[in-house]
Parts: structure tokens; C-alpha cells; sequence
């Protein structure tokens, strides 16, 4: 079972077809597509790899992003997406703790501590092409295929093992409980392709659909009205921050909407109140996922059909819930221990199926801390109502989720405590009408004086700027139980308290 058969098999049947377009320019039709991908992995073999290498892919969102990802599966070997918006020090850690033989960037962006380098869209990248196209290589289902980081308590990130039954258990649960792909449907990538909504290609490769990365590289909601427009039954994912912009520019603008089919958010939490807008504006387009990098897109889903049932007698609890199990997983809600709790009891997620990650990257104790039983612990608190919808009630490994992102505040606090007038720190999140949560930090300094403008400098350093603290709250001790453990509750208590910024 190889990935990229699903792209020689959409190029078999209609090797016309449009694949791939920079905007509203056709770059590849199919054939082309997997003509190159082929060229590609030859190419990789040349320069020495072999099956179950890794090659890491640090660009933005472009139309090489698509040729190196399916030339790496074609050659046999596992794509390493990384964030490009990450600090180098931080792409740096996953480049040296995946192994990554080869790295792809795309202009302007560094990748520190790589062992090979090319630039994509470059004349030395279009050398790679100039060999003949070589044959799939074989991978058995649980092999390697897509090592994904994802930042964890400890402070370092984590490499998750996504193999290519994993991919396709995804790509299946698409089809089934998110939305059907047709060949004149259009997937258009606004959000990172380094992560879900890149894996979302798959699905519409397997359906020979085309794939549309906007000329900004991101997210622009005027740009994607107009892309909509021209490309028409145009699919996309977007953290709930996007759907509140893009809702937000159709209603200002009086905008024509008609060329989105479906948009799949996820993420973050969405607010009752903006789904409700972004329905009446925008109409009955919406999908809700809840997934993580360890489940990836794939633990529950909230249907268009759930979202437009508006004589549900309990409408308002079901659209502010995730939904409920995707098709090919099952999706419990129980103790530390693992026992199932009753319908409307809060515990931890659970999720087993085929989707769930083979384990963490060289990291068996996190392996067999988060997978026990066979069940993947995802560490998010919820509760399951009688017909099987989730609701999620907190986020127990204190995650912070800004704009789409992932922020982890341990990995904050361990910078902000390198300073050394810093004696304690501790980081949450503050709820944020545009981004939905920003990162606040409290801070107890020791007798020298430390501003704010030392910290800041000192986390872009360090880590993303999207990751530093918006607010630095400098204070005499921070609230602590008997055993001496800082009350994050009630640090976002008294954030709660007080007027929005």
C-alpha cells in the first residue's frame, strides 16, 4: 500500500485533467503531475535515498509542495512537514531529530542544521526533473509516510508517526462523514499545507479533483471570494479565525458566495454565535472536525445536515458540540483509568481506529503514555450525549489555540524562566474575539527589574512569534495547591473577571 498509487491511478484514468493551479493559473493537468512526481522520486534515488528515508518539507504553501510530497511516497520515503512559520531553532530540532536525509524550501525560508538543501521553484529544482520517472516503490500499510510534529508538554516537539493505512483510514472518513469529491470540484489551500488541510489533498487526488494554492500562499478572504468564483464548487479547511474573517468580508462586501461547496473548520473552539452568522451569511456549507496530529482530522465530525436542523429539539447543544465519531473509529469518554463513563459524565477522549498514529518518533514512554489498551488518550475533557455528539469541555494539557495553531505553555514558560530576573512563570490563554485565544503570561520577577520588552525579545529568540505572550502580568506569587502545583484555573478565572482587552 503506497499513497502515491492514488495519484497514478487519478492520472491512468483522466491524465487531462486539470490537477494543480497557482491561483487561477494551470500549473499541472494529472498526467503531468505524477509524470514530474515520478521524475522526482527518481531524482531521490540518485542522491542516494532509499525507502523509509525522510525528506522535510519547510515551505509555504506553493504548487511544489504536492510534487515533493507524492515524489517522496513514490520513492518510498516519509514526508516531514514543518510549520514555516517556526524559528529556526525550533525547525532546526525537527530537522536533526527526523533524520531528514533531504530538505525542500521554498525562497526566503532557512532550514538550519539541514543535511541537503534544494529551493523549490528553483533552476536546480527543475534539474531534478531532467531523469526518467521510475516506478512506485512498495510500502506496506504500516509503514512511514507522513512524520508530524506536534509540540508537546515537555517543550520539545514530538514526532508523530502517520503511516499510510493511518492516511487512508483519513482519507476514507472524508468521503464519508465530512463531503463527497467530485472531478470538477476544486480543494483551495488557504490554511498551512504543513499540516490537516495539506493531508486533505489526498482525498481529492483520489477523486481527480484540482488543487488550488492562492497566489498569496495563504489566506486572503477577498482572494478566495474571487477564486471561488472562478474555480467554482471550491472545498477548503479553515481554523475557526478564518470562517469569522471570511464571514465578515462576504457580509461587508455583499460578496457572491456561490463557488464555495464546503468549508471544514476545526482547530479551535467556534462560538455558537459565529456558526449561527456564518450560516446565515454564507448558507449551508459548513463541516465541523475535531481531530489532533495523533488522529488526524479524523476523532469526530459535526455534519452539514446537524449544522441546517434547525427543529432539533436540541439544536443549540448539538451545533455547540464537534459531532459525532467519524465512521472508522470508535470514540469513548472515561477515567484516568480508562473506564467508560455514562452519557453526559466529563472525562477524557478516548478514540481507536485505524486512523491513530503509530506512536511518537523515537519516544516509546510518550508512545505508551498517550496509546494504552489500544486506545489513543487524547488529553481533552468532554462529555458524549445519548446520540453519541461530543462535547468538549476543557483542554486538560492546557493547550492554547491562537489563530489555528497550536501553543503549548510550557514551551513558553521554559524560555520566559531563562531570563534571570525571572523566578516563576506561568502561561494561559485569554480568549480573543479575532484569534480566539492569546497567549497572556504571569510572571514573578526576583528583585532586578525585568520589562516586558527584555521577555519579548528573549521568546523571538526562541521560538514563533505567533507563540510569544501578548500581555506580560507581573506579580507577587502566583496561586498554588498543597502539593505546590500553579492554578492555571485560576489564573483564567481572573482573566474571565475582567473587561476584553
Amino acid at each position: 500500500m503506497n499513497l502515491a498509487q492514488l495519484l497514478l491511478r487519478a492520472a491512468r484514468t483522466h491524465p487531462g485533467a486539470p490537477a494543480i493551479f497557482a491561483g487561477e493559473r494551470l500549473v499541472s493537468d494529472y498526467g503531468r503531475f505524477a509524470d514530474r512526481a515520478a521524475r522526482l522520486a527518481a531524482a531521490f534515488a540518485r542522491e542516494g535515498l532509499r525507502a523509509g528515508d525522510r525528506v522535510a518539507l519547510v515551505m509555504a504553501n506553493c504548487p511544489e509542495y504536492l510534487e515533493v510530497m507524492y515524489g517522496a511516497w513514490m520513492a518510498g520515503l516519509a514526508a516531514v512537514p514543518v510549520n514555516a512559520k517556526l524559528h529556526p531553532r525550533e525547525i532546526e530540532y525537527i530537522l536533526q531529530d527526523s533524520g531528514a536525509s533531504l530538505t525542500f524550501v521554498t525562497e526566503g525560508l532557512a532550514a538550519p542544521g539541514a543535511n541537503r538543501m534544494h529551493v523549490a521553484g528553483s533552476a536546480v529544482y527543475e534539474k531534478l526533473f531532467e531523469g526518467a520517472p521510475v516506478a512506485v516503490v512498495h510500502r506496506e500499510p504500516d509503514d512511514l509516510a507522513w512524520l508530524f510534529y506536534t509540540s508537546g508538554t515537555t517543550g520539545r516537539p514530538k514526532g508523530v508517526m502517520l503511516t499510510h493505512r493511518n492516511l487512508l483510514a483519513m482519507t476514507m472518513c472524508y468521503f464519508t462523514d465530512v463531503d463527497t469529491v467530485k472531478r470538477e470540484d476544486s480543494a483551495v489551500y488557504a490554511a498551512p499545507m504543513s499540516h490537516g488541510a495539506g493531508l486533505y489533498n489526498i482525498a481529492h487526488v483520489l477523486a481527480g479533483a484540482r488543487h488550488v494554492v492562492p497566489d498569496s500562499g495563504g489566506f486572503d478572504p477577498a482572494e478566495l471570494v474571487s477564486l471561488a468564483t472562478r474555480h467554482r464548487n471550491v472545498s477548503m479547511f479553515a481554523a475557526p479565525t478564518m470562517v469569522k474573517r471570511l464571514v465578515d468580508h462576504v457580509e461587508r462586501t455583499s460578496a457572491d458566495c456561490s463557488g464555495f461547496k464546503t468549508i471544514v473548520y476545526g482547530g479551535g473552539p467556534m462560538y455558537v454565535a459565529d456558526i449561527e452568522r456564518a450560516l446565515s451569511v454564507m448558507g449551508n456549507r459548513f463541516v465541523q472536525i475535531y481531530g489532533q496530529g495523533e488522529s488526524p482530522m479524523t476523532i469526530t465530525a459535526l455534519a452539514r445536515e446537524h449544522l441546517a436542523d434547525r427543529s432539533h429539539p436540541r439544536r443549540a447543544q448539538r451545533i455547540a458540540s464537534v459531532g459525532v465519531a467519524h465512521s472508522m473509529v470508535e470514540v469513548r469518554v472515561a477515567t484516568e483509568e480508562g473506564r467508560e463513563l455514562p452519557p453526559g459524565e466529563a472525562g477524557e477522549v478516548l478514540v481507536r481506529g485505524d486512523t491513530v498514529m503509530r506512536g511518537y518518533w523515537n519516544n516509546p514512554e510518550a508512545t505508551a503514555q498517550a496509546i494504552r489498551g489500544g486506545w489513543l488518550y487524547t488529553g481533552d475533557v468532554g462529555s458524549l450525549d445519548e446520540d453519541g455528539f461530543l462535547t468538549l469541555r476543557d483542554r486538560s494539557k492546557d493547550v492554547i489555540i491562537s489563530g489555528g495553531s497550536n501553543i503549548y505553555p510550557r514551551e513558553v514558560e521554559e524560555v520566559l524562566l531563562r531570563h534571570p530576573a525571572v523566578a516563576e512563570a506561568s502561561v494561559v490563554g485569554r480568549p480573543h474575539p479575532e484569534w480566539g485565544e492569546e497567549v497572556v503570561a504571569f510572571v514573578v520577577a526576583r528583585a532586578d527589574a525585568v520589562s516586558p520588552t527584555e521577555l519579548d525579545a528573549l521568546c523571538l529568540e526562541n521560538i514563533a512569534r505567533f507563540k510569544r505572550p501578548k500581555e506580560y502580568r507581573f506579580v507577587e506569587s502566583l496561586p498554588k495547591n498543597n502539593y505546590g502545583k500553579v492554578l492555571k484555573t485560576e489564573l483564567r478565572a481572573q482573566l474571565g473577571r475582567e473587561s476584553p482587552p
